[in-house]
């Protein structure tokens, strides 16, 4: 390691050309504590970047600063800017990556025009749908029709009848659970657990809902129980008992199966029974009932009804993939096994009354909010539990993980739904397209000591009004334009020299797989939309110069391609900044890979706040990464570079760690470790190192990283960067 170390000359980029304030000092730790505030419901707090499903959507408190800072010279003060209103009139912003809309919004906000490009037709349809204006009375005219035409026929599936009163009332969820059939013809229920429902913090409110495994019916206990005689049967039982247990079950009587051994011999998923259902009384009290022989019934009719129905169904397959094939191995082939019966008659439904809406624009908006309801009733959901989100999306694993204990959302919903058509209505549609009108950003209050008291609303832009167009032509000839292009990147229509920042995050190369996932949406869009938009006629929802592999190597190549065409586009003076963070030295080497062979070299690296350590899936991380590291770039041809010694990095990123700490972050290992790769990565971004050493001198530093044991006050905290930092060095 220390041979590779000293091969290595350390060399400080410095710029010849006009400089922007996004190379000089950025309000790192201002920015991360509104970041962080946004965090907690970015939903809310951006809603505009959250109309439909998008993965690894950054902060638009940090994307706003980004490009503030990228289009201003280097004397602003960026943090006394951050709130003003701002008109970057004729500027050009690129996104080559655009997931979600983050940097266009931000742009446009500015002032700027603004140009978006995405291979993935889901990406390219959400970000149109999030800045096309349409009138919320007509969205509202358009909702109510569906309401009166088609809720009706939806909502008769998704109710009971009360045992107090005879009367029918609505089904809020229905439970589900997995069941296989052993050799010796048990079927056996794939529950950890006969607890089904407790609090989100049981130890407050310990009352939960627990099945008998005997005669099925509910029984209100306490959520740590290990001994309860059911007062319906009997049957003594262990709530915390059930006959699954990781990959095996064991039935009644003793016989322990590998549970991928009894997965149905046919080829279909494993079938499912239904147990239990919360319901809404009238007066607003939720009920706990178990499914008896109407329920049953009812939806058996919804299954019977659906076979006699020509609805728009998805046909499309789940092709094999990192993050689909947990899925496929328990028999989850094509898209349409993700629902059962009631679920694909409802959205079936729901979906024909959609296409029968006239105005093409209103429709749009109302596909996209169907899309973006199917990530919460499908069979891949789950219950969180009292006091919280009930719904837990298909999504909250970065993989399509088969949920044995399904939770089946009511389609339509009630008022007192979460995840339904009916209330993303409200909080995703109409909440975004208010967005539009007074896009705020997020601020503290303060005290009289000028201590935080609390966060805030502040209006500081115009509304987001822009003039979408079709080429850079028109984009030239028009103030605030915004050009939404559908794509690969590497090859984009745009001249030579003709964008002022390119602000972007690019995928992550083993991590999330977009575009497997995203063959979700896919499969119910592309058929309804593939004669609008050609990008949907094809055969699913990846393409050609997709950047995304599991081989760092690869994937280096594939972001450079990417990389380069932005060099091509970039004005000389302009500079290139992306968010990036990573676990593994792999991810930073091959980040230096694309940016090197790309006539790139990085002059900064800003360490901001990105999402909460609470985030799934990072809850299931041992040291999360809450950081991400902001990568600023010029064209290597404006940049010089000068002998710099190794003590600079170290004192740099020293400086940088006590800074964010002094501010009150708490920091983790990891996130030590993005602040030191990245600071490392400005002087090795112009020389000529092979990804072998790269990597060998980046594995060190993580390997020394996770030798430094967690530290209690800050005090030691330094101490230990400057251990982490002088043992690689």
């Amino acid at each position: 390691m220390k041979t590779i170390a000293k091969n290595i000359i350390f060399t400080q980029p410095i710029t010849e050309d006009k400089q922007t304030a996004l190379e000089h000092d950025f309000p790192i730790v201002e920015i991360s504590q509104i970041a962080e505030q946004e965090s907690w419901r970015k939903e809310v707090n951006r809603p505009i970047y959250h109309i439909h499903k998008w993965w690894a959507t950054r902060l638009g408190s940090v994307f706003r600063a980004i490009t503030l800072a990228a289009l201003s010279d280097s004397k602003t003060d960026i943090w006394k800017s951050f709130y003003k209103r701002h008109k970057l009139t004729g500027k050009v912003v690129l996104d080559p990556f655009m997931g979600s809309g983050t940097t266009l919004g931000e742009a446009t906000k500015l002032g700027a025009k603004a140009v978006g490009c995405d291979i993935n037709p889901v990406s390219s349809f959400l970000v149109r749908q999030a800045f096309t204006r349409v009138s919320e009375v007509e969205l509202r005219s358009a909702f109510a029709r569906l309401e009166r035409d088609i809720a009706p026929q939806i909502r008769h599936y998704y109710q009971t009848r009360d045992p107090q009163t005879g009367e029918l009332i609505p089904v809020l969820y229905f439970f589900w659970v997995k069941t296989l059939v052993t050799p010796d013809g048990e079927t056996v229920p794939l529950l950890s657990r006969y607890v089904f429902s407790q609090d989100a913090y049981p130890k407050k409110k310990p009352k939960a809902q627990i099945v008998c495994p005997n005669c099925w019916n509910i029984i209100e206990g306490l959520y740590d129980m290990t001994e309860l005689p059911c007062p319906h049967c009997a049957h003594q039982f262990n709530p915390q008992e059930g006959p699954a247990a990781g990959q095996y079950v064991t039935t009644k009587a003793g016989n322990r199966y590998r549970i991928k051994e009894l997965l149905p011999a046919d080829g279909t998923p494993p079938a499912h029974r239904l147990y239990a259902m919360l319901a809404l009384r009238p007066n607003g009290e939720k009920v706990y009932l178990p499914a008896r022989d109407e329920d049953l019934a009812l939806f058996a009719e919804a299954e019977a009804r659906l076979k006699t129905e020509a609805l728009p169904l998805p046909t499309l397959a789940v092709r094999p993939g990192n993050n689909t094939d947990q899925a496929r191995g328990y028999n989850y082939t094509h898209w349409q096994d993700f629902f059962n019966g009631r679920q694909l008659l409802s959205l079936g439904l729901l979906l024909a009354a959609i296409l029968k809406i006239e105005d093409e624009a209103i429709q749009e908006q109302m596909l996209c909010l169907f899309s973006s309801t199917l990530e919460f009733n499908n069979l891949f959901c789950s219950y969180k539990g009292e006091g919280t989100g009930a719904v837990r999306h298909m999504f909250s694993n970065h993989i399509l993980k088969p949920e044995r204990a399904p939770l089946e959302n009511s389609v339509w919903g009630t008022s007192k739904s979460s995840g339904t058509f009916c209330t993303l209505f409200e909080s995703r549609l109409i909440r975004a397209k208010r967005y539009l009108d007074e896009p705020f950003e997020v601020d503290f209050e303060r005290d009289l000591m000028g201590q935080r008291a609390g966060s805030c609303k502040t209006m500081a832009s115009d509304p987001i009004q822009v003039n979408h167009v079709e080429s850079w032509n028109d984009l030239i000839a028009t103030d605030r334009g915004l050009l939404i292009l559908n794509g690969d990147s590497s090859c984009l229509p745009i001249p030579d020299a003709s964008v002022d920042a390119v602000v972007t995050d690019p995928p992550y190369f083993d991590f999330v797989h977009y575009s497997e996932l995203s063959d979700f949406f896919f499969a119910w869009l592309s058929p309804v939309l593939k004669s609008r938009y050609p990008w949907f006629a094809r055969p699913d929802s990846s393409g050609q110069g997709e950047v995304q592999h599991k081989d760092p190597r690869v994937f280096a190549r594939q972001l450079a391609s990417v990389l380069k065409e932005c060099c091509r586009v970039l004005k000389d003076d302009g500079v290139l900044a992306f968010s990036f963070h990573h676990s593994r030295a792999e991810g930073w080497a091959a980040i230096h890979e694309a940016i090197s062979s790309s006539g790139l070299a990085i002059v900064a690296a800003h360490p901001v706040h990105a999402e909460l350590r609470a985030a799934s899936p990072k809850t299931a991380t041992k040291d999360p990464i809450s950081l991400d590291a902001i990568l600023v770039c010029k064209k290597s041809s404006k940049v010089n570079f000068t002998s710099l010694d190794k003590c600079f990095v170290i004192q740099q990123s020293e400086a940088i760690t006590r800074r964010l700490q002094d501010a009150g972050m708490s920091l983790s290992i990891a996130d030590r470790f993005v602040i030191l790769a990245s600071q490392v990565l400005i002087p090795l971004s112009k020389q000529n190192i092979d990804f072998d050493s790269v990597c060998n001198l980046l594995q060190e530093i993580h390997h020394t990283s996770q030798q430094i044991a967690p530290v209690d006050t800050q005090k030691t905290a330094q101490l230990s960067f400057r251990q982490l930092a002088l043992n690689f060095f």
